[in-house]
């Protein structure tokens, strides 16, 4: 009987690979392998691990799911998803509102949005004085009122998303103040306004008859009867809070505001039309409630910058921001950029849609308490160059008030010691002129002066130090030299920096006009923050979505 031949055992199935292809719809998704090992082999003696490891490395299916981990499309997928982690983190870290980064509201509530709100870009006007700055340097933080209720209605002929132009005009030197014009009266006439983020209200000089009125560029606002606002108003009751008057129905509605610098304006509240202009030409064209300001008294009638009033910018109700908010016309945000230039000048808007959309610092503001409506916030330290002056021990802070209508900045009495203490390191180059009545200190180089680019690399930038965000991202509001400096008409370099007790209780830093310069300050009233970032303050830009940079 014939043995039957040996035939070989049938090969052993050792793993099965299962190939994923990418849906129709989405091939971007790639294709995925994936090894089962299902082979019933026993398992490698104990004395060849290393060997069975690498002949397992060394099998096809290992260097075909090595090949699919580095397939170009799984590349390009990574770097792609590392690309938006790390946009993701910065959006995190450096915007204040990343949703504000992409489309705003959904298209069917756009268009309800541009009727509801929009903004009105003002520009500064620049206009020429000569005093010294000791006699035109004011200090105006006023306020008188704390709510306020719709008293007007909105009559527009202008297209819903138009943006009104207004300028700032003025300087720091001579004139000491910023300005922008606004058109008043059924027959609308130009008035020059000192755009002031620390008064509430808008006041423009008025024949009531007036008692004692400074000349200003235009002639007297002449109310008619039917402008005066009657005691019964609820806008009166508010700006008579905090006055003991007595309630006369067919008497008017009397107000005094008394500013830091002891100038004061009394007048009457009245009402009347405002012609806001379009950037296209197009015209708005609202109610709002002002003072009709019959009696001026200090600064206000000494001051040569020619001027018809204040524009009140303040977080007060009965502001003009406020004013337009209520009536549904803008958003309450309040931003300003004025130039750094000599000649001065540059923009002021009402709403937000001047507002960058990245790159700002954002500070939350205190909120107002019962006295006054300033833009306020918490400085924890001050530095001059690299050496701190003062601040940086826990649960240290200064009161910091941001005030367009200051012409400089002042500083607490021991902030402003030690700082002229820092600033005695240029004694070697620079001595006190006690000759020169410019400012209080000014210095007379040993070199002829031309401008200020000649002595501005022997001082150092003075730095506010904010709470950080997050406790590890800083936030700080810098003032280089031309922030807190200035040429006087004798070639000397005057220091713009003021002690405090001159003017109030010496507690507070107040940022003025000559540290406001070269930035974009905008001061939003919704969120409760205070933002700014670097401008030349040439040509305001409306916001647009966020930067690409992959």
């Amino acid at each position: 009987m014939e043995r039957e031949t040996e035939r070989p055992p049938p090969p052993q199935l050792h793993g099965v690979v299962i190939i994923t292809l990418p849906p129709p719809d989405n091939p971007f998704k790639g294709k995925t392998i994936t090894a089962f090992t299902l082979s019933d082999d026993p398992p490698p003696p104990p004395h060849a691990p290393l060997a069975a490891a690498a002949a397992v490395a060394r099998s096809p299916l290992a260097r075909a799911a090595r090949r699919s981990l580095l397939s170009p499309r799984r590349a390009a997928a990574a770097v792609l998803g590392a690309s938006l982690f790390l946009f993701s983190l910065w959006i995190c870290l450096f915007s204040e509102a990343p949703l504000q980064l992409f489309d705003g509201p959904p298209l069917e509530e756009d268009g309800r949005r541009q009727e509801e709100e929009r903004s009105f870009l003002l520009p500064l006007y620049p206009k020429s004085g000569g005093r010294a700055l000791r006699e035109v340097g004011d200090l105006k933080l006023g306020s008188i009122s704390r709510k306020r209720k719709q008293s007007g209605n909105m009559e527009t002929y202008a297209s819903a998303n138009s943006s009104t132009v207004l300028p700032i005009g003025g300087n720091l030197f001579p004139d000491g103040q910023y300005y922008t014009t606004i058109f008043v009266g059924s027959s609308p006439k130009p008035y020059y306004l000192d755009v002031d983020t620390g008064s509430d209200l808008t006041w423009i000089q008025c024949d009531a008859p007036c008692t004692s009125c400074a000349k200003g560029p235009h002639p007297l606002y002449k109310p008619r009867k039917g402008n005066i606002i009657l005691p019964k108003d609820s806008l009166c009751l508010e700006v008579q809070k905090n006055q003991n008057n007595h309630y006369c129905d067919s008497c008017q509605c009397d107000y005094e505001i008394e500013y830091a610098d002891h100038s004061s304006s009394m007048g009457v509240l009245a009402t009347d039309e405002m012609h806001l202009v379009a950037a296209n030409g197009d015209r708005a064209k609202l109610n709002f409630v002002f003072g009709c300001a019959y009696d001026q008294q200090g600064q206000l009638l000494v001051s040569p910058a020619k001027t018809d009033g204040i524009l009140g910018l303040s977080s007060s109700r009965i502001s003009l921001a406020s004013q337009l908010e209520s009536q549904g016309i803008i958003s309450n945000v309040i931003g300003h950029c004025i130039k750094r230039d000599a000649d001065g000048g540059g923009y002021l808007f009402l709403g937000d849609d001047y507002v960058p959309r990245w790159g700002m610092t954002l500070i939350p503001r205190q909120n107002p308490n019962d006295l006054t409506n300033f833009y306020r916030a918490k400085v924890l330290k001050i530095n001059y160059g690299g050496k701190q002056v003062i601040g940086g021990k826990r649960g240290y802070a200064i009161p910091v008030i941001f005030d367009t209508g200051s012409s400089y900045t002042y500083f607490p009495v021991e902030a402003y010691g030690k700082l002229i203490t820092s600033l005695k390191t240029i004694s070697n180059i620079f001595v006190q002129d006690y000759s020169d009545l410019t400012m209080p200190i000014c210095w007379r180089a040993n070199f002829h002066v031309k401008s200020f680019k000649d002595v501005k690399h022997f001082f150092q930038p003075l730095t506010l130090q904010f709470e950080k965000r997050w406790w590890i991202m800083s936030r700080s509001f810098t003032i280089p030299p031309e922030g807190y400096l200035m040429i006087s008409n004798k070639g000397n370099v005057c220091l713009g920096i003021l002690n405090g007790t001159e003017v109030h209780d010496g507690s507070t830093i107040i940022l003025g006009d000559i540290s406001l310069r070269g930035k974009l300050i905008v001061y939003d009233n919704v969120q409760r923050t205070i933002g700014w970032t670097q401008s030349d303050c040439k040509d305001p830009k409306k916001a647009t979505g966020f930067p690409f940079f992959f």
